[in-house]
């Protein structure tokens, strides 16, 4: 069986001389108290026979309810995570984490009580620079500060 497929876009701007990256923290009961690789970049799974770049956009405007930034998409390549094969680009950008709205998931909550519960996919979205992300971020994105690095 094929590996799924996710993509994400890594939107980064420069302050103070130093390069930051938005990443949000992932929503949910299981992360609720994570803070150490508990971010990602905004990004989830491809709909059948749709293009990745397609599917980084449309999961950054679902993950976080604001537009995918315009400018120059930058390819980082693939990386493994969790059984999934994750596709990103980096464009550089700016927006307000105040701004935020972020799309909604169903999860079966406590585990086998029966009861569904609706969490943010992501609960909270920040900049952070490049060293602070490398903590924040989940170990199998990780490589893709390491590519944005080299990339600037």
């Amino acid at each position: 069986m094929a590996a799924k497929r996710s993509a994400g876009i890594l939107l980064h701007r420069r302050r103070d001389g130093e390069v930051e990256v938005l990443l949000g923290h992932m929503g949910g009961p299981f992360w609720a108290k994570k803070d150490a690789a508990a971010w990602s970049l905004p990004k989830g799974e491809l709909d059948p026979d749709e293009a990745p770049g397609a599917a980084a956009r449309r999961e950054f405007t679902e993950e976080l309810g604001l537009p995918a930034p315009e400018g120059e998409y930058r390819e980082l390549g693939e990386v493994r995570q969790s059984g999934k094969v994750v596709t990103a680009w980096a464009v550089e950008g700016d927006l307000d984490p105040a701004d935020v709205v972020p799309g909604t998931f169903e999860l079966e909550w406590p585990p086998r009580s029966g009861r569904i519960q609706e969490f943010p996919e992501v609960d909270r979205a920040e900049w952070f620079t490049l060293e602070v992300a490398r903590e924040k971020l989940v170990a199998g994105q990780r490589p893709f500060l390491d590519r944005l690095s080299a990339l600037l």
